[in-house]
């Protein structure tokens, strides 16, 4: 009951006009606002800059940029088996496992529709009685998403939506919290069949950015566009997008083409690259 009702005021505060007021902050290039909010943030959460590509703190633009920062080269080394799913994301695994019928698990007393998630009935049927896992970025993270499995782009869709916290509190108390939320859908064909990669938004989260198409713009309509094909393919481990401001990245496969990986489990923390999965049929 006590989380229950500390996700309340989430319901209460203007989500999308606070998201833009920190986003107007975290783009200020005066050096005392930045510098102040990056120190304050770094050492709230701890974060290890030893990692990064820039260790400086005040070396970095703006807020966004450190949040976004890149990392060292060999930092985050790719599982090299040709049969391996990668892991998208640095974070903890939020829950993964098999999509029952058009059905994902978010937490105890939970679930939603492949549909709702989706925006779309069609799009679903290709995922139904699949595989997902979903993988949570704290705010201490690398922020960037890299794809699970080498893919060509065929689509990309924006949903618009709530902005509710996405940490495990929330996904316990509040429904169908990832398909209410703001998200960027990305739709892939790969040697498996389809693959979407779904980026959510969240409380705060000042946008969500593509590497085909920059920052996404927000709106208050459903938005598809389809990518001439071929014309983009990402290779496993590539760099899909980015958030500036944490949240979750959502991995979907269709049915009986990967297993997850026996480590991995609801809590476990993840770093990007390393084995999440493996191909439960030989590559096409």
């Amino acid at each position: 009951m006590t989380d229950r009702l500390l996700t309340l005021p989430q319901y209460l505060l203007p989500q999308h006009g606070l998201s833009r007021l920190v986003g107007h902050f975290a783009e200020s290039r005066t050096p005392w606002i930045k510098d102040a909010f990056i120190e304050h943030f770094a050492a709230r959460y701890q974060v290890d800059m030893s990692e990064a590509l820039q260790p400086q703190l005040s070396a970095y633009e703006n807020f966004n940029a450190f949040f976004t920062r890149a990392l060292k080269p060999g930092a985050r080394p790719l599982d090299p088996r040709p049969d391996s799913i990668l892991c998208p994301a640095d974070g903890a695994i939020s829950q993964l496992g098999s999509i029952s019928g058009d059905r994902v698990f978010q937490a105890k007393g939970h679930d939603y529709t492949l549909s709702d998630l989706l925006a779309s009935d069609e799009d679903a049927s290709a995922f139904e009685g699949g595989q997902f896992a979903t993988v949570y970025l704290s705010p201490r993270d690398y922020h960037r998403v890299h794809m699970p499995l080498t893919g060509t782009l065929t689509r990309s869709v924006y949903v618009p939506g709530d902005l509710f916290s996405v940490n495990t509190r929330t996904a316990e108390n509040v429904p169908r919290l990832f398909a209410r939320n703001e998200r960027l859908i990305a739709h892939f064909d790969t040697a498996l069949g389809p693959m979407a990669v779904i980026l959510v938004g969240a409380m705060i989260v000042a946008s969500i950015e593509t590497v085909w198409g920059g920052i996404e713009a927000i709106g208050k309509q459903v938005r598809s566009t389809r990518h001439e094909q071929g014309k983009i393919v990402l290779r496993s481990g590539d760099e899909l997008g980015r958030f500036r401001l944490g949240s979750t990245a959502i991995v979907l496969f269709g049915p009986d083409v990967i297993q997850w990986d026996s480590r991995y489990a609801a809590g476990v923390e993840t770093r990007m690259g390393e084995r999440m999965g493996l191909a439960s049929r030989p590559a096409t």
